[in-house]
């Protein structure tokens, strides 16, 4: 059988904490909720998958702790096939995470494990990329495999889509392999080097990033939705409106939605909206991997 989609990316285990307002450089806050959990972008967005109707190959490094067996077991449990999960002599990645009152956040990573997601973890996933219909990465480990994951996939016509969080500078070689990615503001802001405050700046860095080789750019606008830029369209696709808890779980929950959907050969106009739903579902909750909805839940929620 063969895998639908594969999932590359970082397994973390999260330490959050809500404060009345994101802590300014040199502040210290008293907060409150203090919570242990799971995470890492790569993990999030295979649990998304799996949750959301996909059949899933996890790619990952997890340490040598007890964090890694929890992170083992909650991946079984989620249904995602772990054979490419590896255990390394390391502590499995971090992340501190602060929820202000109105549910934004902010997140600092240590990359722990991560960081051993190499060139030969990658390689022995190559026959499960290859027969994959989709391809799904992040940027919580390192470039240089995600690029040798993404030209594998290229071998063996898998369809790559990139969420690059969090943003860093990207090679053109590794951009030209690219089918989606899906930035938010700030991100793109960061891989363009040129402002995104509106919907038009939004646009014209988008195209700058097409002009690298993706087909299409999802430019994430949380309460306000997407935006789908091609080369020919420029489609905004708005979001349910919901009083948001937490924010944490809403990047993660999208890319994973947006892959299930595709990957069950919908549109990328309506797949964007399933993942609107699905995200705008899951920051009515609190935390990362309990925030992130089921299906039949986002098919319920209109």
């Amino acid at each position: 059988m063969t895998t639908n989609i594969v999932v590359l990316g970082s397994a973390n285990a999260d330490y959050s904490m809500r404060v009345s307002r994101i802590p300014a450089a040199g502040e210290t806050l008293s907060g409150t909720d203090f919570q242990f959990a799971l995470g890492g972008k790569g993990a999030n967005q295979a649990i998304a998958c799996a949750r959301l109707g996909g059949q899933v190959e996890f790619v990952a490094c997890v340490g040598s702790d007890s964090a890694a067996d929890l992170a083992l077991s909650e991946y079984r449990d989620a249904g995602i096939d772990v054979a490419h999960v590896s255990r390394v002599d390391a502590a499995t990645g971090s992340a501190l995470i602060f929820v202000d009152e109105s549910g934004e956040n902010c997140i600092g990573v240590a990359a722990g494990a991560n960081d051993y997601l190499d060139h030969s973890r990658v390689a022995a996933a190559s026959t499960r990329i290859e027969q994959a219909s989709h391809l799904l990465m992040q940027l919580e480990t390192p470039v240089p495999s995600i690029q040798f994951a993404a030209e594998i996939a290229r071998a063996g016509d898998t369809r790559t889509i990139l969420n690059p969080a969090p943003a860093k500078p990207l090679p053109s070689e590794l951009l030209a392999l690219v089918h989606i990615i899906t930035p938010n503001q700030s991100e793109l802001a960061r891989l363009t080097d040129r402002p995104v405050t509106s919907e038009t700046e939004a646009a014209e860095a988008a195209r700058r990033l097409l002009d690298q080789g993706p087909e299409s750019v999802i430019v994430t606008l949380g309460a306000d939705g997407a935006l789908v830029v091609s080369h020919d369209t420029v489609t905004h696709i708005a979001s349910p409106q919901v009083a948001a808890l937490d924010t944490t779980a809403a990047g993660d929950t999208f890319n994973g939605a947006l892959t299930v959907a595709l990957a069950l050969g919908e549109s990328l106009t309506d797949a964007v909206r399933f993942a609107n739903r699905a995200a705008a579902l899951s920051v009515t909750r609190r935390g990362a991997i309990a925030a992130i909805p089921t299906r039949v839940e986002v098919d319920a929620f209109r």
